[in-house]
């Protein structure tokens, strides 16, 4: 007899509705800000190298903000990592240098990486065998719908002004801090938590594993830093050498002409759709996700990773022919890599959590948080500094997406001989 599921306290939604608001403004800022950048008159080199340590930051930061949170309560935290966010913003709306610049979004990803652990161990702790699996299910779900509307809304407000747009992005993160001060209880449980002396030496004795440090060095340069290369340049990429105004058409004729005006700029007289409105996944995740789950939880995980690379890579290769052939292809390309980013990572991190005995499986997650960063830093500075601007320069941007996907196919042959040689990693049993 299977037993009532239990229901989620208030703090749990709560938790969910900062959630939503926090990816509204991150993902808002992220993915508009290679086009903010290139409207003042800086250069791609310098992009990648913001783009690069903004991520690496990002995800570092978790590693150890996730212990004071153990050991102070995750209200604390979240009460100042809105105090790291907040002036960050404000300081991108008033500032035009390029220090200043660089400054303020390298705060925002360092608040970003206090906040990220915080609502999903709100999520573990608030959950239990009944509701688990429904609870993140949802989680995931408040993810992408701030990660959709947040390009989408502040793309159509810095149609009129970059300042409105980073305004909002403001008033969101201001928002986050009255619901979490007036209404986010802490959870009940025990705020012990360990050192951070504790868990540099269980790192280190994580990366004493040669085969899972090898895993990981596969992950970050063959999976995460072309995944997050798409991130970093797929909105600048659809605004600056795409034809804008036939992607309008395109959208005018297949969903309306509300909803094409939305996601496009009027440029004197020629309406054309704003890079950051289509250059994202949420929107595919939000509707494909539990079916693409439902199928591939029926096969081992290096396999349907695998498979998923092979979707990726096939996804670099329409968004290049969208800008040797028809700008449509763009949207193929778009919606291939959500289905491959839905079969690779949730699947890896699931699996990199199972692997590990239950003791060690923090300590295995937060070793994967190093090797995202490490892959997005490497997105940056090789990628957008290197690769991306030597082909804007040659006028040939659309070969960055060949590139891309071969660099991905490289990584599936790699990472099969690994399997191959290195053996895959025997899954705990619960």
């Amino acid at each position: 007899m299977t037993k009532d599921r239990t229901s989620f306290p208030p703090v749990f939604w709560i938790a969910n509705t900062v959630e939503i608001l926090e990816r509204f403004a991150y993902y808002g800022i992220y993915m508009g800000f290679p086009i903010y950048f290139a409207t003042l008159g800086y250069k791609t080199e310098q992009l990648g190298l913001i783009q690069g340590l903004f991520l690496f930051i990002s995800y570092t930061v978790p590693v150890f903000s996730g212990t004071f949170a153990d050991k102070y309560g995750f209200k604390k935290i979240l009460l100042i990592s809105y105090l790291a966010y907040l002036p960050s913003v404000l300081l991108l709306i008033f500032t035009r240098s390029f220090s200043g610049i660089a400054l303020s979004m390298l705060c925002i990803g360092f608040a970003a990486g206090i906040f990220k652990p915080l609502i999903s161990g709100t999520v573990r702790v608030v959950t239990d065998g009944t509701n688990r699996t429904v609870g993140f299910g949802i989680f995931y779900a408040m993810v992408n719908i701030g990660a959709s509307f947040g390009p989408l809304i502040l793309g159509n407000l810095r149609a009129v002004s970059w300042e409105n747009a980073y305004i909002a992005a403001a008033v969101g993160i201001g928002i986050m801090f009255f619901i979490t001060l007036i209404f986010y209880k802490e959870p009940e449980r025990t705020l012990e938590g360990e050192t951070l002396a504790k868990k540099f030496r269980g790192m280190g004795e994580t990366f004493s594993d040669i085969r899972f440090v090898s895993f990981l060095v596969i992950l970050g340069l063959f999976f995460w830093l072309p995944f997050w290369s798409f991130f970093n340049l797929c909105s600048k990429y659809v605004e600056t050498q795409l034809d804008g105004a036939a992607l309008y058409n395109d959208i005018r004729t297949t969903l309306g002409t509300g909803i094409a005006n939305f996601l496009s700029k009027d440029y004197e007289g020629t309406r054309k759709v704003l890079g950051e409105t289509i250059s994202h996944t949420g929107w595919v995740i939000m509707v494909f996700q539990v079916f693409v789950a439902w199928i591939f939880e029926r096969f081992r995980t290096i396999p349907s990773f695998v498979f998923g690379l092979f979707v990726l890579s096939i996804a670099f290769g329409f968004l290049g022919l969208a800008g040797i052939t028809n700008p449509a292809w763009i949207f193929l390309g778009i919606f291939l890599f959500a289905i491959g980013e839905m079969i690779t990572s949730p699947r890896i991190q699931e699996y990199i959590a199972w692997i590990a005995l239950k003791e060690k499986a923090g300590l295995y997650m937060g070793s994967n948080f190093l090797a995202v960063g490490i892959g997005g830093f490497l997105s940056g500075v090789i990628y957008t500094s290197r690769i991306y601007d030597y082909f804007e320069r040659t006028g040939h941007t659309e070969y960055l997406w060949l590139v891309l996907g071969t660099h991905t196919l490289i990584g599936i042959i790699v990472l099969v001989l690994f399997s191959r040689f290195a053996g895959q990693f025997r899954e705990q049993e619960i």
